[in-house]
């Protein structure tokens, strides 16, 4: 895969002090391992995750074949952001997505030889504030074009940690935004939504939200994975209905980048 749009780079307020943040695809085993790394500290020691291995770094058969796209502080060097991505020829390698453990893609088998696969998405608490998920977007929407995909699939997670309520009110709220009938993944292990009571408010994840905001839609019901303790629901992405606001901004970031 060639590079990501070297220098794209964007300022963020740390505390009180900013940071440059820059992006890219992880070219060493040492990058990849600083990936692997923040997965760990953000699902495991964060949000709970059964991870195996013991050594501090969440890594599985996926991560071999994967892109690992990652975002930088440029003054301390540290990993604080990444998405992993899953090409369809290397797809094919193992001959099913990550997604296809959660759930029946029947329905998008037709889309697979044009659709990445994207996941393990997290970014350090620290830098949760835009600059870094902005960065991601950017890569990822130069990763899709620079290599003419299509669509765009993943599983975008919701904790459970509060019984499964949150989930749930998410799963009422997003399902105004459902893919057509004919793009529906079905569960293999569901999310028992239907026994629990919703708060009368939560929030929708900023990465669920952001996918929303670009145009993505979402596959149906929600799975549950024990593991993570999620809820988990597949999103799916046409390049052609992004939304234009958010192409500008991608644009303009690229544009910045050039200049």
């Amino acid at each position: 895969m060639n590079d990501l749009s070297p220098g794209l780079r964007l300022d963020a307020d740390i505390g009180a002090t900013q940071h440059r943040l820059s992006v890219s695809l992880a070219r060493t085993p040492l990058a990849i391992e600083d990936a692997q790394r923040l997965r760990y500290k953000v699902f495991a020691d964060e949000l709970g995750a059964r991870i195996g291995g013991g050594n501090g770094l969440d890594v599985d058969e996926y991560d071999a074949l994967c892109d690992h796209i990652i975002v930088r502080d440029e003054e301390t060097l540290r990993v604080v952001g990444t998405y992993r991505v899953l090409a369809p020829h290397r797809a094919r390698v193992l001959g099913r997505l990550y997604a296809d453990s959660e759930f029946d893609l029947s329905r998008l088998d037709h889309l697979r030889p044009q659709m990445i696969e994207v996941g393990r998405s997290c970014v350090h608490r620290d830098y949760r504030s835009g600059p870094a998920i902005m960065l991601l977007w950017a890569a990822l929407a130069r990763y899709m074009m620079d290599h003419r995909f299509r669509y765009m699939v993943g599983c975008a997670s919701v904790p459970l940690a509060d019984g499964g309520g949150a989930a749930a009110w998410v799963r009422d709220e997003v399902s105004r935004h459902l893919t057509p009938i004919e793009y529906r993944a079905y569960p293999r292990l569901p999310f028992p939504h239907q026994r629990i009571e919703r708060p009368a408010r939560a929030q929708v994840p900023p990465l669920i939200k952001g996918y929303l905001r670009i145009g993505a839609r979402v596959c149906g019901e929600p799975a549950w994975d024990p593991d993570f303790n999620t809820a988990d629901f597949l999103v799916l992405l046409e390049m052609e209905r992004i939304n234009a606001r958010y192409a500008r901004r991608l644009d303009l970031l690229h544009d910045s980048a050039r200049d």
